[in-house]
């Protein structure tokens, strides 16, 4: 089965053509980052417009990188939600028309579910062996951390969502506070590798309370660490304090801050797998490029006999391969959507 998936929920143009769900013929990603980072984070209504500019063409590569044709088609498949509304409408507008001009179905997908479908590409194009149910997947991108429990194909629960930050947000409003540039998540991650992570002891934000997670206390020990110190240097550029404590390089400072947060995702979500019984934890989103994130994962797995699936970092972005994947799963249960699927920006799994 040929399916033809389309991503436009944030600031990622992406057409992919995936083949029964698991062979990747096409994958492409026009990302408007480089735009909005003058901005200093993503501004709705200038993405949209970029997606409309760059669809088409988006779509008309991946068909040509796939070597097939629209009649080969079987079935489009498009994210609905969450993300942002004129960025989602784009996208589906462009599905509908194709869906319909070609009169094959429409599968509406979930961009969370989309997410934790990343990581059965990569247990067929690695190495790797086949997925088993149920397991745990910590979804953890920009506007979205949660961990979820997979029971089988299409079936989730969710067992914790954050409370008001994200992990990501909070990596974006830190690295913007202390003037380091946007997306945070990246520069912060380059960043701590040369710092000291003990360097501050930041608290682990509500450790112990299920497996909800807040972020927000632990972007505002930043800020109030900051106004305690005299300088943080960092080459040429300083960030001014407002007090008298110690001086701490910013990649200390950032490095600290991203441990606590890693500690804190990672620990939630093995508890998770023991406590639920299950033997394999997956890791989803944006924020799963993060290297410490990775290889933190994977070690506490590790000790407790816990296979982690982790998707190759092209694939942990938002991208269109992803959906095709997830959009061929909800076809064999029977779950098609039909041209009058509008968008929910705020849908939950």
């Amino acid at each position: 089965m040929l399916i033809l998936s389309l991503e436009t929920s944030c600031d990622e143009t992406s057409a992919a053509v995936v083949k029964d769900g698991r062979q990747v013929l096409s994958n492409i990603v026009s990302s408007q980052t480089e735009f909005h980072k003058k901005y200093g984070g993503i501004v709705p209504e200038v993405a949209a417009r970029k997606h409309i500019e760059a669809v088409s063409p988006v779509i008309k590569e991946a068909m040509d990188v796939s070597g097939k044709a629209f009649k080969n088609i079987d079935a489009v498949a498009v994210t609905f939600g969450p993300g942002l509304p004129g960025s989602l409408i784009v996208g589906l507008s462009a599905a509908k028309a194709i869906a319909f001009a070609l009169n094959k179905p429409l599968i509406g997908v979930n961009h969370l579910e989309g997410h934790i479908y990343a990581n059965f590409l990569t247990a067929v194009n690695g190495s790797r062996s086949a997925v088993h149910f149920p397991f745990i997947c910590l979804i953890v991108s920009g506007g979205h951390t949660q961990i979820v429990l997979v029971k089988d194909h299409c079936e989730y629960e969710t067992l914790g969502r954050t409370r008001d930050d994200a992990a990501g947000e909070a990596f974006d409003k830190v690295a913007r506070f202390l003037g380091l540039g946007y997306p945070g998540g990246p520069i912060i991650d380059k960043l701590a590798k040369e710092g000291d992570p003990d360097a501050v002891d930041f608290k682990r934000p509500m450790l112990d309370d299920g497996y909800d997670f807040s972020f927000s206390g632990i972007k505002t020990a930043v800020v109030y660490y900051v106004k305690k110190s005299p300088a943080l240097p960092l080459g040429p550029s300083v960030v001014e304090g407002l007090g008298e404590g110690p001086v701490v390089r910013v990649m200390d400072l950032v490095s600290s801050f991203q441990k606590a947060v890693v500690d804190t995702l990672s620990e939630k979500t093995i508890r998770a797998a023991k406590e639920k019984g299950v033997k394999t934890v997956m890791l989803a989103g944006g924020v799963s490029a993060n290297s410490l994130l990775r290889k933190n994962l994977s070690e506490e797995c590790r000790k407790e006999g816990i296979d982690c699936r982790i998707p190759p970092l092209e694939l942990c972005t938002d991208n269109a391969a992803m959906i095709g994947c997830a959009a061929y799963y909800r076809n064999k249960k029977g779950l098609r959507s039909d041209l009058s699927l509008g968008i929910d920006s705020v849908a939950r799994l």
